[in-house]
């Protein structure tokens, strides 16, 4: 295990290397060499002005207009983007056969019983294939696939039909499981044909997609002519069961039609943020001389491909520094969960913010924040592995440092903070693809006292609270399991810290406060302010709030367990499964 006294000074970051600052290019991202890279870089319409967001039901705020502007992206869905509702009597479709078609697209063989060996800027350096077939002539209706970029991870595309298409995605690197993320282009779009696509190699048994999920599209015609974004597309979407042996054998079909022809549009799983769009994001903030002023951005560490792993440490010159709390948060151990990134994006823009409410976080904490722990794993496309072919987020008891570099360092600075001051908070932003909404894994190690017991629930209540429409209180679990032993927030909480969670944002969306619709970006990154708005109310000096939400605890569970409310009997003689049966 990482030892403080082997770390240099209590909570002193690691020496300035590679950072992006601002009029400078930004530091390429390191590749496997295996990888090949095409050379156009892919960007998406993004962040756009402000706009007021409500303030918190748990405490008076400043009026709502002056309350605070969460920076939404340039285009957010007119509508709400419902679920798609299937009619209840489809029958799965019959496995298509790739025998019977063309392929189209191909990368060859993934590299899965080798190991990572070395990386460069590029990827591999010699001359690109072509993968894709190419068009016999203009009348040739063939899509054309690519997905050698950032975060691109289709393996080969077959063409079963006019406008049918059997895809296949590419394991994460050095495995041959974890297809769950997917993101490609496709071009030569025709506007009227309805198309469908059905990936052929998923991993899960169990997918939001059955529940009415739909994919991502991003036309690049109407992100340049009306400043449309991300949507979701898709009709007749079916996930169930394929034919075959392969041990990832389900299968994602949808219909869709293109919104142009000759356009060239994107599909993904959910909205990318890559390692190129974070780095940017970190050159906006060395550039800016006022968020520059209490945002210090560092390196924690190089990755296994000598990407960046970036600290950022938040605080106001203001206030006693030694008695101030620290709030360590984490997001992107794995890869294909990018809502966590837009999360933190929330977090950050808000923290960073001239509202008052951001002052008085900046002047009472000081904030650790890790952007992207697996850089190499968003780079490459994975969903849930780094480059040793293995997760991350079962690493911080006991992966070694050559081997999960981020997660080891981000375990070794918590010591560090922690031998100086007092950690209120850990909190790792993930996504989850079974279950809509968004909740917390909390622990609860049993036998303490009832105060103990109920206290690591107090901050998911309240921000259930606060965000009602988004965050299912019911929906979160608090269970230590074994098999969790090595999360980020069953080590955090070993090590000192009581208030540790894992932060579940769904890929699919919202069930609760009437709506029954798709998360936008705007949505995920309205869970990173109202974290902020519930740690305000968490540690409020007034002890109100606090009491209320452990009755209001108390009274959950004892009615869960049938017991009085108000009755003697303590916590300490039930088990964690008991709370949660």
């Amino acid at each position: 295990a990482p030892s403080a006294q082997h770390r240099g000074s209590a909570g002193g970051p690691w020496p300035l290397f590679a950072l992006p600052w601002a009029g400078g290019p930004l530091p390429a991202p390191r590749w496997p060499v295996e990888c090949e890279v095409i050379k156009e870089t892919i960007e998406h319409i993004g962040e756009g002005a402000l706009r007021p967001s409500p303030p918190s039901p748990l405490r008076q705020t400043l009026p709502c207009p002056q309350h605070l502007s969460v920076p939404p992206p340039e285009w957010v869905p007119p509508e709400p983007e419902p679920f798609w509702q299937p009619l209840g009597h489809e029958q799965p479709p019959a496995p298509p056969s790739e025998e019977q078609g063309t392929v189209v697209y191909n990368l060859g063989a993934a590299p899965r019983g080798s190991c990572f060996t070395r990386a460069r800027i590029g990827g591999s350096p010699g001359p690109l294939s072509s993968p894709a077939a190419p068009l016999a002539g203009p009348e040739d209706t063939t899509l054309l696939f690519e997905s050698r970029f950032e975060s691109g991870n289709l393996q080969k595309a077959v063409r079963v039909g006019p406008y049918e298409y059997v895809l296949t995605l590419r394991p994460d690197l050095y495995t041959a499981k974890h297809t769950q993320w997917f993101y490609f282009r496709v071009q030569n779009t025709r506007r009227d044909p309805l198309y469908r696509f059905t990936i052929a190699n998923l991993a899960k048994p169990k997918s939001l997609y059955g529940e009415g999920m739909r994919p991502l599209l991003y036309s690049q015609r109407d992100a340049t002519t009306r400043g449309i974004g991300w949507r979701r597309v898709g009709a007749d979407v079916r996930y169930y069961r394929g034919g075959g042996e392969e041990p990832a054998a389900f299968c994602l079909s949808w219909t869709a039609r293109f919104p142009h022809d000759g356009d060239t549009c994107f599909f993904a799983h959910s909205y990318p943020y890559t390692y190129s769009d974070l780095q940017r994001y970190l050159r906006a903030l060395a550039g800016d001389p006022a968020r520059s002023r209490y945002c210090a951005v560092r390196a924690l560490c190089r990755s296994l491909a000598g990407n960046t792993v970036y600290l950022l440490t938040i605080t106001s010159p203001a206030g006693a520094a030694a008695a101030k709390r620290a709030v360590v948060l984490s997001a992107r151990a794995h890869p294909g969960e990018s809502g966590g990134s837009w999360a933190m994006r929330g977090f950050l823009d808000f923290l960073l913010s001239a509202h008052a409410d951001a002052r008085l976080l900046r002047r009472l904490f000081v904030f650790k924040v890790v952007p992207m722990l697996n850089p190499d794993g968003v780079v490459v496309g994975n969903s849930r592995c780094s480059l040793t072919g293995r997760d991350p987020n079962r690493a911080y008891g006991t992966g070694p440092r050559g081997s999960f570099p981020g997660v080891w360092h981000l375990r070794a600075m918590v010591e560090r903070v922690l031998a100086e001051r007092e950690v209120v908070l850990y909190c790792d932003f993930h996504g989850h693809s079974r279950k809509n909404n968004v909740f917390m894994y909390g622990c609860d190690g049993g036998g303490a006292g009832a105060g103990l017991r109920l206290h690591p629930r107090v901050f998911p209540l309240m921000l259930s609270k606060n965000a009602p429409d988004k965050f299912s209180f019911p929906s979160c679990k608090f269970k230590v399991q074994k098999s969790k032993a090595g999360t980020g927030r069953v080590v955090m909480w070993r090590l000192g810290v009581s208030n540790s969670y894992t932060m579940e944002a769904a890929f699919g969306g919202s069930t609760l406060g009437g709506r029954s619709s798709h998360f936008t970006v705007e949505d995920l990154k309205a869970l990173g302010y109202h974290l902020c708005d519930t740690l305000l109310d968490f540690c409020d000096p007034n002890p109100a709030k606090l009491q209320q939400c452990l009755a209001e605890v108390d009274t959950l569970l004892r009615r869960r367990l049938g017991r009085e409310p108000g009755s003697d009997r303590g916590w300490s003689d039930v088990s964690p499964s008991e709370l949660e049966s």
